[in-house]
């Protein structure tokens, strides 16, 4: 080996990703194999060594013998040495003393090169592997892009860079249709290592995926300033995603919407003009109720923070509009929140119990009246009789 090599193996370990040093070993490991192949011995035979150095190239083949009393105690001439011949090599070799015995390479035979050969290639396909393993575990939770290679039965294979990805049909949005060629951001689900290589789940339908996309285009979650506080998703139809800012001068909605739309934009078009609502996240349960079921108009919200139930009131012409098309505007603000919601139009409300802000009154011991839903009641209230109201009459 000389300088030559050493930057082929640099070259190597940069292309493959893999450690330079997992290399030496292999080769070393490979020169061992040859010369047990070389004695017709097999892995049992422990005391054959190769080193390499790490700057030169130069290397060595050696055995490791034990000096024996005399010539006719050599049993094993692989294992064992005379002193006549210990000394030739380390004058001041006593018996038991380990003598390191040169093997020269040019002694291996044609086959023992190509057992070196195969160890090292089998070496650096191993390393390889667990290369890509761990540079894709690093990515579970996170968003890759992907181009499609070709259906695998209902499932999409996705060509990851250095691996390939499993798109399953169950994790695709209804509706795309893909074509070779075509490029995708998709969701890492999992990351699993088999003997053939890391099997790449991945997902388009993932609730999570919405929130990677925002976080690439939206410099300010990007940044901690917005949180994404809850997503709910329908997909390829619609999601609604709540957000909260951290700094009171910065609008979460806006920050997310963009200039002209464009940031927003970018996301509905990664997931095939999937209708996305932003809506600001609230610590008052009814405010937050009002706010999922945007675009609708609200006139009262009674959320019980206990039962994590909300009865809300909307006007007559509203009622279509925040139920949505096939229930699904409520059924969004239902995941969002993680309340069970009622819905009701104010005309409905008028004759339905705990629709009205009278089923919330009661007296104090003055026989003061208070109405459920103003911040200094309620805390007296005891749990099963007070839903908190928010939201705007």
């Amino acid at each position: 080996m000389n300088s030559e090599l050493i930057e082929s193996l640099n070259l190597l370990a940069k292309e493959k990703g893999i450690d330079k040093e997992a290399i030496f070993e292999a080769i070393e490991n490979a020169l061992v194999a040859g010369c047990r192949n070389l004695y017709g011995r097999n892995e049992n035979i422990k005391n054959i060594r190769a080193e390499i150095n790490r700057d030169t190239g130069d290397y060595r083949i050696y055995a490791e013998k034990t000096v024996v009393e005399t010539a006719d105690d050599v049993m094993d001439p692989l294992e064992d040495i005379s002193p006549e011949d210990a000394r030739a090599i380390a004058p001041d070799a006593q018996v038991g003393d380990v003598v390191q015995v040169e093997i020269k390479s040019a002694d291996l035979t044609r086959i023992a090169a190509m057992s070196a050969k195969n160890v090292i290639l089998q070496k650096i396909r191993e390393e390889e592997r667990h290369a890509v393993f761990d540079q894709f575990s690093g990515r579970r939770k996170n968003v890759v892009t992907g181009t499609v290679n070709h259906y695998v039965g209902g499932n999409v294979s996705l060509n990851l860079g250095k691996a390939d990805g499993i798109l399953a049909e169950s994790e695709m949005i209804p509706g795309e249709r893909y074509r070779n060629g075509d490029r995708l951001k998709v969701y890492v689900l999992d990351v699993k290592s088999t003997p053939k290589g890391p099997r790449i789940s991945v997902s388009r339908t993932h609730p999570e995926l919405v929130r990677c996309l925002f976080e690439n285009e939206v410099t300010e979650i990007a940044d901690g300033i917005v949180e994404i506080r809850s997503i709910a998703r329908e997909p390829g139809s619609r999601s609604k995603i709540a957000v909260w800012s951290n700094n009171p001068d910065v609008d979460p909605v806006g920050a997310c919407v963009g200039m002209n739309g464009d940031r927003v934009g970018a996301v509905v078009s990664e997931l095939n003009d999937e209708k996305i609502d932003i809506v600001c996240w609230d610590d008052n349960p009814g405010n937050l109720v009002q706010n999922a079921l945007s675009p609708a108009s609200v006139l009262a919200v009674f959320a019980d923070p206990y039962e994590k139930t909300a009865k809300v009131v909307v006007p007559d012409d509203q009622l279509s509009l925040a139920i949505g098309k096939e229930g699904q505007n409520a059924r969004l603000a239902a995941r969002l929140t993680g309340y069970k919601i009622d819905i009701k139009s104010e005309s409905q409300a008028k004759d339905a119990v705990g629709f009205r802000y009278e089923d919330y009154e009661y007296s104090d011991e003055d026989g003061e009246e208070y109405e459920e839903g103003y911040e200094e009641a309620y805390e007296e209230v005891p749990a099963e009789e007070a839903p908190a109201e928010g939201g705007q009459e």
